[in-house]
Formats: structure tokens, sequence, C-alpha cells
């Protein structure tokens, strides 16, 4: 953990103003293993103003600019009428960095941003100038926590501070004037407990909560936890799922509630983990004073393995609402019942007030990625409505009186491999929905792509997890020859009616996943794709109205704020996290990672600025030596570890999307004692690439002669 002496911090102040800082810094309390001191201060009434006040377009102070997670802007000085003339403002190079996926943050004048292993910026928004960058120095102390390798999502603002969660599972407080660290607090178990954090914290009442991600990776138990947003004290913790009942109470807010749920699960679950991370969607409700927790997928998913007796396994892929003040249970509503398809909760969830049979209701609207979207009464957690919005095959619909799914039987796989609508990708992703209330529409980036659940070769009661790489319980699906066919359009943009239940309009993508979305009152919806256009549509039609070409393709979310009465929209141009996955359906259309521009782009009315002259190189030819012979042993053995270790970041089939190279096109893999030193030994883990100190010289070996295999695949299958 590091202290305020040992912070990483580099500033482009005025001496005053870092004057200022130092002295503030001194006031403030150390930083300790507990968080500091044990003392709560009041409520930052400005941060609080700034989050609730859905009037008021200012500022974009949270992660969904207000408490309600809506991503919607009620700014119109930039609208449908004049979008046309929207021009970039100015634009700022990024750091090669495994992610550029964060999602933005603007208050009173300045940027504040998160990319790659939380390096945080502060940026003037009027002119582009650097005020000041830190760095955790990440890539020093995660160790194994970077092989998941997502990077953050988001960070939060209050209290005058810049908040972020890092891959090692701290969070950090820093001074949003001076960039100087305030305080930070381990929040998770240890080095060797599996979980890390790539989500946004929350900032509500005087507090800050964050969750963590982990169960794909390791066993697992999720929780969240809120810290005072001054000290860093721990104010109180929820178990999502419970622990072993041998052990007894946790002593924490969740115990009456996980006396709930063991009796939900079966078997020795505890041994796995069991799930139920929290590393996304957390929103406050500021009306009812709760907070609504997002829970994730099962550790691991096969609920044959982890809860062989069956059962709900709460509170995995579910709504949970908390009391604010305490960490209390209030209600919960689940989505998938004892989930096995990785179909987790943690997707955006949107507070609004609908007119729903003539009755003014409190509500969540809720996409997640089992393909249905629900709105929930808040109020009580009871099920409204719910529908599909893409293809869904796992069930045939959302029983209305007990909120229960009507579940396809056969979609759980048992003895032999199905194909399952969505895949484990979901029908949406965490990347944000927009929900606007001029409207009346939820618009979301959504994909329509089945999955498939390899139950073959698992034995449930000898299972055991497999180093840290993606090991589900199901057999990892592994591939082995060409890619898929390049160029499938399955993800798209949907405007969704949540009180009629039906999609208004769509618009087709490129590829498998697209990017986050930010509507305003100026009747337009923003979002960047794949292809590396930043598009303004028609909130109404679906109409494009203005794109920009920004020479890259995009996985974060836009923003809109105001300087000086000058409204602005902001967007990070680069790929990261699940993109990486998906570079088999981009084709040639895949961003070579070492030629892509990683950019903040400013835009405004009138603005003239433009991007340095650049034309998209083709990518680099399919590498490999003609003499080479693939054993076809060590093929399937590599494809298995490749499949659990490195698609994360390498893509399917080792088919890159842009967010790690492409292996089959890289020198790398044709000389053991490189591929050896970076992969085995560490030699890039400052760039972001984990070690694998698990990997025997048989898996190193194997792993190449698969990377190779593939190279020559492609090779062939493109001669054809």
């Amino acid at each position: 953990m590091r202290t305020q002496n040992d912070r990483r911090v580099r500033c482009i102040l005025p001496l005053a103003l870092l004057t200022g800082g130092i002295a503030l810094l001194a006031a403030c309390s150390g930083t300790s293993g507990q968080g500091g001191a044990t003392q709560g201060g009041e409520p930052d009434a400005p941060t609080i103003k700034m989050l609730s006040d859905t009037a008021d377009g200012t500022n974009w102070a949270g992660y969904g600019r207000t408490f309600d997670e809506t991503h919607y802007s009620p700014l119109d000085q930039i609208n449908d009428g004049n979008v046309a003339k929207l021009g970039l403002k100015w634009s700022m190079d990024l750091p090669t960095v495994p992610s550029v996926a964060g999602a933005p943050l603007a208050v009173d004048g300045v940027l504040y941003l998160g990319i790659g292993y939380s390096q945080i910026y502060a940026i003037d928004a009027a002119t582009g100038k650097t005020l000041w960058t830190y760095d955790p120095k990440v890539t020093e102390v995660a160790g194994d926590k970077l092989q998941p390798a997502w990077g953050i999502r988001g960070i939060a603002y209050g209290n005058g501070n810049i908040y972020t969660g890092t891959q090692d599972g701290r969070l950090i407080a820093v001074d949003a004037k001076s960039g100087s660290e305030k305080w930070s607090v381990q929040t998770t178990e240890g080095p060797e407990d599996g979980r890390f954090i790539t989500g946004a914290p929350r900032v509500f009442r005087d507090m800050v909560i964050i969750g963590h991600g982990g169960a794909d990776t390791a066993n697992v138990r999720g929780y969240v936890t809120a810290y005072d947003a001054r000290t860093g004290a721990q104010r109180w913790r929820f178990y999502t799922v419970p622990g072993d009942p041998k052990k007894g109470p946790d002593g924490a807010a969740s115990d009456d509630a996980m006396a709930q749920a063991t009796k939900t699960w079966t078997g020795e679950w505890w041994k796995y983990g069991g799930g139920g991370t929290a590393w996304n969607a957390m929103t406050y409700d500021p009306e009812l004073d709760r907070i609504y927790i997002g829970t994730g997928n099962g550790a691991p998913w096969n609920r044959n393995v982890r809860s062989p007796g069956g059962g709900d396994n709460l509170f995995l892929c579910s709504i949970v609402a908390l009391d604010a003040k305490t960490g209390k249970y209030v209600w919960h509503y689940q989505t998938t019942p004892g989930e096995s398809w990785d179909y987790n909760s943690s997707q955006d969830m949107s507070l609004a007030t609908l007119d729903i049979g003539g009755k003014k209701r409190r509500v969540i609207l809720h996409a997640p990625k089992n393909g249905f979207f629900y709105v929930v009464d808040r109020d009580t957690g009871k099920l409204i409505s719910a529908k599909p919005f893409v293809k869904v095959t796992w069930a045939s619909g959302v029983d209305i009186k007990t909120g229960r799914p009507i579940e396809n039987p056969e979609a759980r796989a048992t003895d032999k491999p199905i194909l399952v609508w969505p895949s484990a990708a979901g029908g949406h992703n965490w990347h944000a929905q927009s929900f606007n209330p001029k409207t009346g529409l939820v618009y979301m980036p959504v994909q329509d792509m089945p999955g498939v659940h390899d139950p073959r070769g698992i034995d449930t009661a000898r299972w055991q997890r497999k180093g840290g790489g993606l090991e589900a319980g199901y057999r990892p699906l592994t591939t082995k020859g060409a890619p898929p066919i390049p160029g499938a359009k399955v993800a798209a943009l949907i405007a969704w009616d949540p009180v009629a239940q039906k999609k208004v309009w769509s618009v087709p993508l490129s590829g498998a996943l697209n990017a986050g979305v930010a509507s305003t009152a100026g009747n337009l919806v923003f979002e960047g794709n794949l292809d590396g256009q930043f598009v303004a549509y028609d909130a109404k039609t679906g109409k494009t109205l203005w794109s920009f070409d920004a020479q890259n393709g995009f996985a974060g979310q836009p923003i809109t704020y105001t300087v000086k009465g000058v409204q602005y929209v902001t967007v990070i141009a680069g790929l990261g996290t699940t993109t990486g996955v998906m570079g088999a359906l981009m084709g040639d259309k895949a961003w070579n990672y070492r030629d892509q521009r990683r950019r903040v782009l400013t835009f405004a009315l009138g603005g003239k600025a433009a991007l340095p002259a650049w034309k998209r190189a083709p990518l680099p030819p399919f590498t490999d030596d003609p003499s080479f012979r693939a054993d076809p042993q060590l093929v399937d053995r590599g494809a298995e570890a490749f499949s659990s270790h490195c698609t994360v970041c390498h893509g399917a089939g080792a088919t890159a999307g842009g967010s790690a190279p492409d292996l089959r096109r890289s020198a790398v893999p044709l000389d053991e004692g490189t591929f050896r030193q970076i992969v085995a030994e560490g030699m890039l883990v400052p760039q972001g690439m984990p070690k694998f100190r698990d990997f025997t010289p048989q898996d190193i070996e194997a792993l190449r002669h698969y990377i190779r295999y593939q190279a020559q695949a492609a090779k062939q299958a493109r001669q054809k």
C-alpha cells in the first residue's frame, strides 16, 4: 500500500496552486490499512447538488452524470438543427496503454479521465492543456492480478477528490486540484485473493462505494464496501453470496441477508467462492436513500459444479437494494436464478419515473446480459415488465406474477455442446445505456449472437480451477483453424420504449460489440463505433446527423458539459476490455494495436481543429516459417491454454481486436527465448503484459505451436 510520501504524481500547475495543494495535503489524515481516521463527515453539499440536479448540465460529475445513471444531459445548445456544424475543438494523444475505455468526468471546466491501469489525467476542458497526471504504478504491485488485464473503466468525483480503483484492489483518493494522493485503502484481501477493480466508484451521502471483479478467473466471493469519502475509513460491507456456514456470520451489513441466501445454495459452494461480484453497476437513489447493486455471474459459471443440488444461488445476477446509510438489505430481484451462462446483471441500472397504466411509478430500467429488458419497481423490487430486446433461447419469457424466467430445460448443458442465445458477451454488456426523459426511450448498445457451452470432459465432483485464466466450469470453447467469417454485423444501437417494451429503431454496426452511449435534450444520441466513426444520431428516428473520423475504434462513452456557457462534447477514441475478445468478427477491419491513435477528442459548434494526416495501414501479414510443422497434441494443449488465459486480450482463435497485438502477425512466437521472456518471465510487465508464472516450458511450447498453427491456417484460408 502506498502512503502520502510515496505518491506518483506529475504536476503542471502554477506554483501558488501547487503550494495550496501541499498545504491541504499536510492537513489531511494519514493513509493506513484501515483507511485512516474513523470519524465521518457531513455530505459534501456541492457534490451532492451536482449529482442530484438533473436540470443543470454544466458538469458531468458522475459515471452516469447524475445519481440516476441515465447518461443523459439536459443541454441543447448543440441540437439536431445545428449538429452539422459540430467540429473538433482540440485533441490530445494518449500513451499506448492496454485500455482507454474509461469514462471521462467534467467538473468546473476541468476534464478528468482514467486510462490503462488507473493513470489519471486532469485537463483544461476548453483548451486541452494537461494540468496534472497521477500514476499509482499498478504494474509494479499487481502481480497475477494483471492477467485479467482490463484496466479501469471509470472514476468518481466528490469532496474535492477524484476516486479510482486499481487492478491490484486499492481505492485511492486524489486531490482534484493538485493531483496529490490523499488516501489509499486496500479493498481486497491481498495479492492472492483474485479480486481486482475495473469499474468506477460511486459517491453518495458522505461515502464512496466500490466493488470488484474476479469471478471469471479465481475462486472469489463477491462484496461491495462503502468508505468514508474524506478519510477512507470503512463504513460498511455487504457480501453478495454466502460464505462457509461453519464459520458463522461475517460481522457485516449483509449478515441477515446471508442467512436467507444460504438456503438457496447446495453442496460446498464456498470452496469455489460463489461469485456474484459487483464490478460495474451501482446506483444511488436519493429519493429513497438506497443504493442498488447489480451483481455478477457464479464462480464457476456451471451451477452443477458450484451448487450441484441446484438452487437459485442468491444473490447472483440480481439487483440488490441496500439502505445507503447502513448497507442493510432492503429487497432483491434476481434476473437469472441459478445462472450458468455468465448472464450477469452488472449492466446499467437507470432510475426513472414513468407513467405506467395511468400511475406514476418509480422504476429501475435494466438490460442485463441475459437479453431481457426489465422494468422494476424500485420501492418494492417487484417486476413490472420484462421483454427480450435481442434473440433469447435460454428462456421463452418471464412470468410477471412470479418474476421468474420461463426457462428452457435444454439450455443447461449436461452431456453435449449446446448453442444458446445470447452468448456470454450478453445481449447488452457493460457499455453505457442512456435514458432520455424527453423522448422516453432508452438507447442501448447491443449484440445479437449465440454462445456455445460445452460440458464434455468436466467432472463436476473433481473440478478445480486451472491457474488464473478464464476457467468457467464448462470446458472453454477453443478455436482451431481459420477464424469465423469476418465482417459479421451482430452489434447494433437500438432505441427501446420501456413502457411499451418494444424496439423503436435500430442501427446495425460492424463487429460484435459497440461503445457506450450518451443522449441530450437537443434530440441527439452520441456514440462511437468500432469502424472509427464518432456519430450523432437523431434521438427520435435513429437517422445519422453527423459523424467524425476518429482514426480509431471506440469502447468508452461520450460526455457533454459547458465551460463559460459553451457546450462541449468529449470522448476518448481507443479500444480496451472486451473488444479484444471479439476481434475475430472484425476480420480485416480489426485495428492494429500498434497503428491506432489513442486520443481525447473534444468538440464544439464551429470547432476548426483537425487531426494530423493519417492513413490507416493494412494489417501486417501473417508471420510464420514455411518449414514449421505443427504437433497436433501441442496445438490441442496450446488451444486450451490460449482460450483460458490469452483470449481476453489477444482474441478468440488468436484473432485480436486491437486492444492487444495480433500474435498471428507477430514475429515474437517464432523465437522461443523471446516468447518465454515475455510470457513466463514478465519482460513486458511495465507495458501491461502480465507474467504467467505458472506456465511450464511445455505450456510455452504448446502456446507457440497453437499460435503458429493459427497463423498458417489463416494464411491458407486467405489464399483460397
